[in-house]
């Protein structure tokens, strides 16, 4: 059986959203057991022009919901980016993971060659086809923000390997 679109991305975001779950819960505990307050995490850059921890989670989110949505046809869901909190990004992840879930594998599945037009920030618009916008600019982007997520809290110290990065088969 060939590769669907579907297999190709929603199993895939849902793996590493549930990873990042379990770094955010080691991230906790040691907090606790050096005795800080976790919310200093919220805020960690490895250069100051860097956008701080929070964010990374939020547009990693936005990844998923934004590719899944489009690959779908659908217009993309709008959330607030106000997390303030590890609760608050679980929350964020979890939301994303049931958004992602709930897409029918059928609205996805035949979406190659699908028009997708991204909006460009300053105007206009990028196009791809499905397949393009999925292996060339989707994954990449969603990857590099949580590859940002685990190397901040491995600069705060939190013990995270590489086992927890790709997560159980």
């Amino acid at each position: 059986m060939p590769l669907s679109m579907h297999s190709a991305s929603v199993p895939v975001f849902v793996r590493m959203l549930s990873n990042m779950l379990v770094w955010l819960d080691k991230a906790e505990a040691h907090a606790k057991a050096r005795k800080f307050d976790p919310a200093n995490y919220l805020g960690l850059r490895l250069t100051p022009d860097m956008l701080p921890f929070t964010r990374q989670i939020q547009i990693a989110s936005d990844a998923v919901k934004g590719c899944v949505a489009r690959l779908a046809g659908l217009e993309p869901p709008k959330w607030e980016d106000d997390e303030a909190s590890l609760d608050d990004l679980r929350a964020r992840i979890r939301k994303t993971l049931d958004y992602a879930q709930s897409v029918p594998a059928a609205k996805i599945d035949g979406s190659e060659g699908r028009e997708i037009a991204l909006p460009r920030p300053t105007g206009g618009s990028v196009r791809f086809t499905g397949e393009v916008f999925l292996k060339h600019f989707s994954l990449p982007n969603f990857f590099f923000h949580v590859t940002m997520t685990y190397a901040l809290l491995r600069q705060g110290g939190v013990e995270l390997g590489k086992m927890d990065y790709l997560g159980a088969p």
